[in-house]
């Protein structure tokens, strides 16, 4: 049974009020609210257990130890990797993307290609530029339509023997718009390709199945799906991750140390410099057991039917256009009003306890393709409600009435 009241129960932040009015939270693309016990299982660590992890021999060692791989067999778990040692923790979605195009430096040459989409944010966008610049390789965009949707008819005709990785998301931040990553994946493969996957925007909706898809990598943020920020997944297959050059280099990751030479340690280690962020996680492990608790079908249920409300809500406003269309897309509406700046409505519904995110969303290729400075952006989560979306249009009609 999908409790919502049960739910919202679970998150402290959502009973606070701001500037006097009941929180309305629609920011969850940004970063997502974290139930008790997430925030229980930091306060645990740090209050019974806060040791460094691996090699230690003292007993709060070995517990914090423990508690860390029970999380990576938690996601190991969660996204059907084959080995817990294709799970590496991150800092988050940037990082391993970073990472994947850092270890592609080697295995590029000029005028081999690397293909995005136009719907990327800017972490699966500038980090492929900086490989390129290294490397002379060229960078293609796979185009969209005016629904915010790939144009996958231009995507076969630009996928070739040239094509060494497609890095594309999994749903876009900005728009919402849920991508045919399989078909896009199995394209590629055709070509000998690899994929990269940034799942950053997917995970806090659905549960991805890395072996059924069949990517050689996907990323994605804690921070989005209920658990702390500066922790993240970067999941690759073996056989990639044992070619690839660690990112970094430090402590963990090495198997011996001298002036001469260095070698690596084994998976996941070699991609696991220096101490990492263990309470989150910890944290991350226990916020997926959280959502799979509640379970990803219920979730992805209840949030298409606010998705539902909203947009026949929003389109009731006159002069409000929904930008991304997408005929597939997750529970995230980009909207702009008239020629009203989206920062000038932001500010105003504010006041009124609503909290949404406005500008370009760090994509801005999108926004200059609809030839807009930015949009105003609810995103929704399974502890979101019709009553506070019908606040969000009452607030909406207000900012309208006074920058009109």
């Amino acid at each position: 049974m999908f409790d919502i009241d049960q739910i919202r129960a679970d998150f402290p932040l959502l009973s606070q009020q701001v500037n006097g009015k009941p929180l309305v939270y629609f920011d969850n693309g940004a970063t997502s609210q974290k139930p008790k016990v997430v925030l229980d299982a930091i306060q645990k660590y740090y209050t019974e257990i806060n040791a460094n992890i691996h090699r230690g021999v003292h007993t709060l060692s070995q517990k914090a130890t423990d508690a860390y791989e029970n999380a990576r067999n938690i996601v190991q778990k969660h996204i059907n990797a084959k080995h817990n040692y294709e799970v590496i923790f991150t800092a988050g979605t940037t990082h391993g993307i970073n990472a994947v195009a850092n270890g592609f430096t080697k295995y590029l040459q000029k005028d081999d290609e690397i293909l995005i989409s136009a719907l990327e944010h800017h972490s699966n966008i500038v980090p492929w530029q900086m490989l390129c610049e290294r490397t002379g390789a060229l960078l293609k965009v796979i185009p969209i339509n005016e629904n915010g949707e790939l144009i996958l008819s231009d995507f076969e005709k630009q996928i070739s023997n040239k094509t060494k990785i497609v890095a594309v998301n999994h749903i876009s931040n900005a728009l919402g718009t849920i991508n045919p990553i399989k078909y896009i994946i199995d394209k590629a493969h055709q070509f000998g390709a690899a994929v990269l996957i940034d799942g950053a925007q997917a995970v806090p909706h659905l549960k991805p199945d890395v072996q059924e898809l069949d990517c050689d990598f996907y990323v994605f943020s804690g921070h989005k799906m209920c658990a702390p920020t500066g922790v993240g997944i970067l999941y690759g297959k073996e056989e990639w991750l044992q070619k690839l050059p660690p990112y970094q280099g430090g402590g963990e990751m090495i198997a011996t140390v001298t002036f001469n030479k260095t070698t690596y340690a084994d998976l996941p280690h070699k991609f696991e410099a220096g101490t990492p962020n263990i309470e989150a996680g910890i944290a991350l492990g226990t916020a997926i057991e959280y959502l799979n608790t509640i379970g990803f079908d219920a979730i992805a249920s209840y949030e298409k039917d606010l998705l539902e409300y909203a947009t026949t809500k929003l389109l009731e406003i006159e002069g409000l256009k929904i930008i991304g269309t997408a005929q597939q897309k997750a529970s995230v509406l980009s909207f702009i009003i008239d020629a009203i700046h989206p920062y000038d409505i932001g500010t105003i519904i504010d006041k009124m306890g609503i909290a949404v995110r406005t500008g370009h969303h760090c994509t801005q290729p999108i926004m200059d393709f609809f030839n807009i400075p930015g949009t105003v952006r609810a995103s929704f989560a399974f502890y979101n409600t019709k009553e506070e979306i019908d606040m969000l249009v009452v607030a909406l009609k207000k900012a309208k009435m006074m920058l009109s």
